[in-house]
């Protein structure tokens, strides 16, 4: 392969989202740092199969956008999200066969894992309401920002569904222990926003009117970091669930040994050599 051809297929799978046009949901962009805004405040925002669906593809292509260094969701008004529209998709799912009703089960655990494999870091900004599939998109995030009006509660149960939906039975255990998730996902309760961050769910709680500010003021903080290297770390947290001590410090050496070969380190070392601060380019 030629080096042209190689820029080409390069240039082919590359993307730049900033223009990107959201049908079910807000989006915007500003500094390398889009913003994903559920929009239904008059029904605390719920989620539909369209916005579900939409939310999948648009995490998929994230992991080849060059432009959208980390991401923050966060919901209209004063509610994050209240789960899956009852009459939007409840009702309809009462219909469909069980073959229809796994094609609907397998969807919305798909949008997790394009959350998980995303090299962006994603950031939830939780106020208000958290229940249900909105419990499960913050869970899916890799940080979360509250406020002490938040509302975290896995409503499951609440409608005679298990509480292993979208991947709560692996994920919320490792956040904030087997016991604490164990009582959330049983029972359905609401864990008020002071509970949510004593037991590690929050990594902070915010005034409401700061919340969101503070959740882009994270991500910026990012975004002038090495965010290739970002990327790299949040795989590694994400594979290591499944590997022995062993192989975790096997891979970790091999992704590290990646990060050493790019300019950021270089420029960081050079950067401390001056005595001065680094200016990371993400590459």
């Amino acid at each position: 392969m030629t080096r042209s051809n190689a820029h080409a297929l390069l240039d082919g799978n590359r993307l730049t989202l900033a223009s990107y046009e959201a049908r079910h949901f807000g989006w915007s962009v500003a500094g390398k740092v889009a913003t994903i805004t559920l929009n239904r405040p008059e029904r605390k925002n719920p989620l539909t199969f369209e916005s579900y669906a939409e939310l999948r593809d648009l995490f998929r292509q994230l992991a080849y956008a060059t432009d959208i260094k980390a991401v923050v969701i966060h919901g209209a008004g004063d509610n994050f999200c209240s789960g899956g529209d009852v009459h939007d998709i409840i009702a309809p799912l009462m219909d469909l066969p069980m073959p229809e009703l796994l094609l609907f089960t397998r969807m919305t655990g798909d949008l997790v894992k394009a959350m998980r494999h995303c090299p962006q870091p994603v950031i939830a900004a939780v106020d208000g309401v958290c229940a249900g599939a909105g419990a499960i998109l913050a869970m899916a995030s890799d940080m979360r920002l509250g406020t002490a009006r938040s509302k975290l509660a896995f409503l499951f149960s609440r409608v005679g569904l298990a509480g292993c939906d979208m991947g709560a039975c692996a994920i919320l255990p490792r956040i904030i222990g087997q016991g604490r998730a164990a009582e959330l996902l049983f029972t359905g309760r609401s864990a008020s926003g002071d509970e949510g961050h004593a037991w590690g769910f929050y990594n902070r709680l915010c005034d409401p009117a700061a919340l969101l500010e503070e959740a882009h003021k994270l991500a910026a903080d990012l975004v002038a970091g090495p965010t290739f290297a970002h990327g790299i770390t949040k795989k590694m947290l994400h594979q290591e669930w499944s590997m022995s001590i062993d192989e975790a410090i096997e891979s970790e050496a091999q992704a590290q040994a990646i990060c050493m070969s790019t300019r950021d380190f270089e420029r960081a070392y050079k950067a401390f050599a001056a005595k001065s601060r680094p200016v990371f380019e993400g590459d």
